[in-house]
């Protein structure tokens, strides 16, 4: 018999090989020290000794964690979840289908997203501008106050009456140096990171785009996990946008100056200075807007002229910027602000016009194709949407109002008698909505808690009754149960985010109004209100201006914990392995996505070894695992597909990508992909709050569950010691997990790959599906409702699945 192989990929948190494999003595097959291939040191030679593993698969493990923890230093990359959350938002769109394409309300879709990233990119330079040209070189350098008080003499040659650097339009140009280098920094991440991880090629051969059918899922198409193109010609948009940022907000108050002073030739070059960043502006808009993903074929060419001439026309009207500035005028003073309330207001204003144009076209797509499971029946992309613009808001604007604190010392900026005028006034309105959205944020919560309670109180009568011949015990009972009411709140998180969206969305434009007709910081406008009123203002301006900067340093050293304490990773794991798996569509600089490594590191894996030995092949895949699992096994070939069985437990595949990805997890594409491999079972416990069943309610049964949790309700004979509630781990102590692999490989062996002669699935293979006792069902394979599932029917015909081709936006 053909030796068989067992694939196992972890899932967050990374388990070592030593660990999955279960032996201390591991080798490295094949890879590098940031994903690779163990084996135990006894199994290296499994090729040469097929005799050896009779009745059993070699294991094998597939280590990807480093792909997404690493060194310490990688919590860095947490400053860009803003740019991660907007990219999420281009995927969770909601689906299509063969006859339902809307290829125009997708492509809409996937270019509004595209320029509400951008306007992320164009928020975060600004606030760098923010901090570096308007509080420090503007504000504080003309204080004398400030400056001695904050600095010393270090920068007295800003000061005036300080030199060469004393004028204005000088202290602009050389403070212009620090967000262009957060520009730089940017650029050079998103290149350093396109090269290790979006330019890893498929197999040659596999999902072959000449043989392959318009109608196969979008995670099967060739291009799907190589980016490289895209990703280059987005960095190339959004880095000359950063630069043209700083250019105007250099270029704009020097302008301004040169029309009051009547200067003909200053005014001259300044308004032709202005036209050719807005021109640039544009070109970068159309750009960001031409075209998305290429994803029929691998596309390995590179636009050009857009890569490299498009930054190096930013730079060349950055350089003529700071030039223009540097420009001797004598008798200019500075005071007040730089005029940024404006541009932070149109900013606002368009990522909410964006978010409410995405929200109309989801809920248009979701009415052509209406799916139940869907998170908020199609608006999950505008609510993510929402989110990652709320968080740059507050990171960037939270910067802003610290620094602009800190530099006032005890007065409060933007208030009468600070020494300076501070922030722009609506980075102070977005500071005094934040107190309110906290205490809505704990409402919800205190009310999500009451619910679980309540929960818990209700399965808790329950529990015993599932374990007979048990002596029912209440405390035992109410723990089994709390975890189960713990589990089922993942199944309410999408109404959690979207009463949050929802109330940003009414918060924010509050403070967009606020900023708009007031033109004062909350605490001045509410000044002669009343009593009460102005108390409130006041305390909403100066909390919110704390939550930000206390908010933002919690999260810079929670997340730098989180990359070096494991236990600390798992809390905060699987929203952001979840985050960086998708392709950078929308966003370049959020962070990499590791998936364009892991997946066709797998995909090569399963296709060199089925080709070198013939062998079959079980791929294995926990939590975040299962979902590279399934996505690599999408990218395979026919025939070798044919030799491949899929296992999947503690699987989010259906209960957090499907309802959050329709339109590439949804029951469409999930159901094609089981047709495809017949060969594929999936294990969930209802204590586990990631995984759950994939194709519940489906006539080609795919789910075993709920597993037992935990196996044993009391002490006995066979369970001495109380057997523990396991949850989300642990999968493969389950009986039912060396059932299922071994009846997959049984129907592997007994058809040499999937039979597509028959439509039912009889003979062998029909037997062997169920596990041991092959004559009855197994009384823990019942779907949620307590209902037998049926045996597993194995599809000749394909299927029709959910996204067509050409449709990703």
């Amino acid at each position: 018999m053909p030796l068989a192989l067992e694939l196992l990929v972890h899932g967050v948190a990374g388990a070592g090989p030593d660990e999955l494999l279960g032996d201390p003595r591991t080798v490295r097959v094949t890879g590098d020290s940031t994903a690779a291939v163990f084996r135990r040191a006894e199994d290296t030679d499994a090729e040469a000794h097929p005799e050896r593993y009779a009745g059993r698969p070699v294991p094998e493990a597939y280590c990807w964690s480093r792909l997404t923890s690493g060194n310490g230093a990688r919590a860095l990359w947490l400053l860009l979840l803003p740019f991660m959350v907007a990219n999420l938002a281009h995927w969770a769109r909601p689906a299509t289908s063969a006859a339902e394409p809307a290829p125009r309300a997708v492509r809409t879709y996937g270019v509004l997203v595209r320029m509400l990233a951008l306007t992320l990119t164009v928020l975060l330079i600004a606030a760098a501008c923010e901090v570096a040209l308007d509080l420090f070189a503007w504000q504080c350098a003309a204080s004398g106050t400030c400056s001695a008080s904050r600095f010393g003499s270090r920068f007295g040659f800003l000061a005036p009456g300080g030199g060469w650097w004393a004028q204005p339009g000088r202290r602009l140009a050389l403070a212009a140096l620090v967000p262009t280098g957060l520009t730089g920094l940017l650029w050079y991440l998103s290149n350093r990171t396109w090269s290790a991880y979006e330019s890893q090629p498929p197999p040659a051969g596999t999902a072959d785009p000449d043989t392959a059918p318009d109608t196969a899922p979008a995670l099967g198409r060739p291009g799907f996990w190589y980016g490289r193109r895209l990703v280059a010609r987005l960095r190339a948009a959004h880095t000359t946008a950063g630069l043209l940022t700083v250019a105007a907000a250099v270029a704009a108050p020097t302008a301004a100056h040169d029309r009051r002073s009547g200067a003909p030739v200053l005014e001259t070059l300044g308004c032709t200075l202005q036209s050719l960043l807005v021109a640039g502006g544009l070109t970068v808009a159309c750009v960001i807007c031409r075209r998305g993903r290429t994803e029929a074929r691998a596309d390995h060419r590179l636009e050009r002229a857009a890569v490299t001439m498009l930054p190096g026309a930013g730079l060349a009207l950055l350089a003529a910027a700071l030039l223009y500035a540097c420009w001797s005028r004598p008798g200019w003073t500075s005071a007040g602000r730089l005029p940024g309330d404006f541009a932070f207001g149109v900013l606002m204003l368009g990522q909410g016009a964006c978010v409410l144009a995405l929200g109309v076209i989801a809920a248009y797509l979701h009415r052509r194709v209406p799916d139940p499971a869907a998170a908020l029946r199609g608006l999950g992309g505008p609510a993510v949407a929402m989110l990652g613009c709320a968080l740059g808001g507050v990171m960037t604007g939270g910067v802003a109002q610290r620094v602009a604190d800190w530099l006032d010392g005890a007065a409060t900026p933007g208030m009468a008698g600070a020494p300076l005028p501070g922030p722009p006034v609506l980075l102070s309105w977005q500071a005094a909505v934040l107190p309110p959205l906290m205490l809505v944020l704990a409402l919800l919560a205190a009310w999500f808690a009451g619910r679980t309670a309540r929960a818990r109180c209700r399965l808790a009568g329950t529990v015993a009754a599932e374990y007979p011949g048990e002596e029912p015990d209440q405390d035992r009972s109410r723990r089994i149960a709390g975890a189960r009411a713990a589990a089922a709140l993942t199944d309410s998180a999408p109404w959690f985010v979207g009463a949050v969206s929802g109330i940003t969305l009414l918060l924010g434009a509050g403070a967009l109004a606020g900023a708009w007709l007031t033109g004062r910081v909350p605490g001045e406008a509410a000044r002669g209100s009343g009593p009460l009123l102005e108390s409130a203002a006041r305390a909403a301006q100066d909390t919110g201006s704390w939550l930000v900067g206390l908010g933002f340093v919690l999260f810079v050293t929670w997340g730098r914990r989180a990359y070096r304490d494991p236990a600390a990773r798992r809390t905060i794991g699987i929203l952001w392995d979840v985050g960086t798996f998708w392709p950078r569509a929308a966003h370049p600089f959020a962070p990499p996505c590791y998936a364009e490594r892991a997946v066709p590191d797998l995909t090569w894996r399963m296709t060199a070894w089925t080709g070198r030995t013939g062998g079959r092949l079980v791929i294995s895949g926990h939590s975040q695992g299962s979902v590279l699992a399934a996505a690599a096994v999408w990218q395979l070939p026919p025939e070798v597909r044919r030799r491949v069985a899929l296992l999947t437990y503690g699987s989010p595949l259906g209960r957090l990508y499907g309802r959050w990805f329709p339109a590439h997890f949804g029951p469409g594409p999930l159901t094609a992909l089981h047709r495809d491999v017949d060969c594929w079972r999936n294990l969930w416990r209802a204590t586990d709050p990631i995984g759950g069943p994939v194709l519940p309610g489906a006539r080609q049964a795919v789910d075993r569950g709920p597993l037992a949790d935990p196996v044993a309700y009391g002490r006995s004979t066979r369970h001495p010691l109380p057997a523990p509630i396991l949850c989300h781990g642990d999968y493969q102590a389950d009986p039912a997990f060396a059932a299922e692999r071994g009846a997959l490989l049984a129907r592997l062996a007994a058809t040499g790959g999937p039979d597509r002669g028959t439509a039912d699935g009889a003979g062998p293979a029909r037997a062997t599906a169920h596990g041991p006792d092959r004559g009855a069902p197994d009384p823990r394979d019942q779907d949620p409702a307590g209902a037998a599932l049926p045996a597993p029917r194995f599809s000749r015909e394909p299927a029709a699945p959910a996204d067509p081709p050409g449709t990703t936006g």
